[in-house]
């Protein structure tokens, strides 16, 4: 088979069949129906020769594990979508399935094959429903590597993780042109759906990467934490490394003093899971919430945290929406869940009441509260009101709860709470004393850890040194977790 090489390194880009290759182990692509052929009789597509209909799809090895790869080919006729196209990469995700591995798919295709019509649409169609038909079933993993629009962003958008490349990713549902005619405004590719935009302000790209060849390696990275497929057992890493006195001593120090300072979560992550192994997912995006999988004793875990860092930690309608995709994901395949807490509460506001916060939090809550994977929580400072519930708490599910000395769990901080308790006796300098004496009061007797962990909502008060260990036991302890039976139901209805 000859390709056009040189028309995609002109643009600074690598081939259809180069990317497969720089993307699976040497040697191990089988490339499958590459004899297929289009077979549309108008507008002159009568007179064309398709190869393989724009798109090399097959079998290959990651790591030495089996996957499926297809790429779409812009040489040829743009990587157009038409109706055997998009039934190849369908019947590509239906073997899949079959054979329990993950689909990787590449893209680079300037959409729907106008000339074919309807079939075109039925090509996108098949592909969206093998999509959802295969999701949570194997991993399905999305690369941008080239335009992406109409309606070729949505098979992209239902896969678990999307990859996006700067400079030559692009997705939008309407292209410049589009949005000039209808919105009279003049903006970029770049602008208006490149990759930055997707990391950092939609949310829909989970990673994004300098150049292709990061791309391809941070893929084959990702496919050595995540189970291949449903049921597929999270195999130890034999090799891990933990310097158990660093981390302790790391660990002890990070809390700043004034409880109103924000501190990196990262850190106390990193001085708990195995040396060099938190892999962030969305890290650009929502940046008051972290989510990532880190190994622990060489075994996956997948990872959520409030970040202080951020907004102080605050949830709101993106970090919600990040975090619960997350977890769902992790519940579909069996990973086990982290969670780390230090959340002041929801955001108040007109602008978050009018995007939603209602809607978005209870996403939060409906995942862990879906989630049946062993689920371990510590809380490290601030856990108020509904967000300290939505974060994994005990009423929602989770297996074990430990607190440090340091946390603060209440309705409210002691701020607010005698801001309604004593608003009269506030507004009273002679009152100052009282107010001081109530407000250690409150601290003492209804913020400590130990009056939750006497109600039992906290499985035990841990010292910050104790944070991997506790957690490394605590998930051995659950190793073997079985399901609970649940009332006879078709599935429940996420808020959405």
């Amino acid at each position: 088979m000859e390709y056009n090489l040189e028309k995609q390194h002109e643009k600074g880009k690598l081939h259809a069949i180069e990317r497969i290759k720089a993307l699976c182990d040497e040697n191990s692509f089988m490339e499958i129906y590459s004899g297929v052929r289009h077979h549309c009789t108008s507008f002159g597509m009568e007179k064309k020769d398709i190869p393989y209909d724009g798109v090399i799809t097959g079998f290959g090895k990651i790591n030495g594990r089996k996957v499926a790869v297809y790429a779409q080919d812009f040489t040829v006729q743009g990587g157009s979508l038409g109706l055997k196209h998009g039934q190849k990469i369908a019947e590509l995700i239906d073997k899949a399935v079959q054979n329990r591995c993950p689909v990787i798919g590449i893209n680079d295709s300037g959409g729907a094959r106008i000339q074919e019509g309807v079939d075109a649409l039925c090509g996108y169609g098949d592909l969206f429903y093998q999509n959802v038909r295969a999701s949570g079933s194997i991993p399905q993993i999305s690369i941008i590597a080239g335009p992406c629009a109409g309606g070729a962003v949505y098979s992209p958008g239902i896969t678990d993780f999307i990859f996006a490349v700067d400079k030559i990713s692009q997705m939008f549902i309407t292209g410049p042109k589009v949005v000039k005619s209808v919105m009279f405004l003049d903006i970029s590719s770049e602008d208006l759906g490149g990759a930055s935009i997707h990391a950092k302000k939609s949310g829909v790209a989970h990673f994004r990467c300098p150049d292709e060849h990061d791309c391809f390696q941070k893929v084959r990275k990702l496919l050595d934490y995540i189970p291949h497929y449903y049921g597929d057992k999270i195999t130890a890493d034999s090799k891990f490394k933990y310097n158990a006195k660093k981390a302790e001593k790391a660990i002890a120090s990070i809390l700043p003093e004034n409880t109103k300072q924000g501190y990196n979560i990262r850190d106390i992550i990193d001085c708990t899971v195995d040396e060099e192994t938190f892999f962030e997912v969305m890290e650009e995006f929502a940046a008051n919430a972290v989510t990532g999988f880190g190994k622990i004793e060489g075994k996956t875990v997948g990872i959520v945290a409030n970040n202080p860092n951020g907004l102080g930690g605050v949830l709101d309608c993106d970090s919600s929406d990040k975090i619960a995709r997350f977890v769902r994901y992790c519940d579909s395949f069996n990973v086990p869940l982290l969670t780390f807490v230090d959340v002041p509460g929801f955001i108040p506001g007109p602008q978050e009441e009018q995007k939603g916060i209602i809607r978005h939090g209870a996403k939060v809550i409906y995942a862990y509260s879906e989630a049946s994977v062993p689920k371990v929580t510590v809380i490290t400072r601030k856990a108020y009101g509904g967000a300290y519930i939505a974060m994994c708490s005990k009423h929602l599910g989770a297996d074990f709860v430990y607190a440090w000395p340091t946390a603060e769990i209440a309705v409210m901080g002691a701020e607010g709470a005698l801001g309604i308790l004593y608003a009269k006796e506030m507004a009273d300098p002679a009152k100052a004393a009282f107010v001081t004496e109530k407000s250690r009061e409150y601290k003492d007797t209804i913020m400590t850890p130990t009056t939750a962990a006497q109600r039992g909502y906290i499985s035990e008060v841990i010292q910050p040194a104790e944070t991997r260990s506790r957690v490394s036991e605590s998930f051995a302890v659950l190793e073997n977790k079985t399901l609970m039976d649940h009332p006879a139901k078709k599935h429940g209805n996420i808020p959405l």
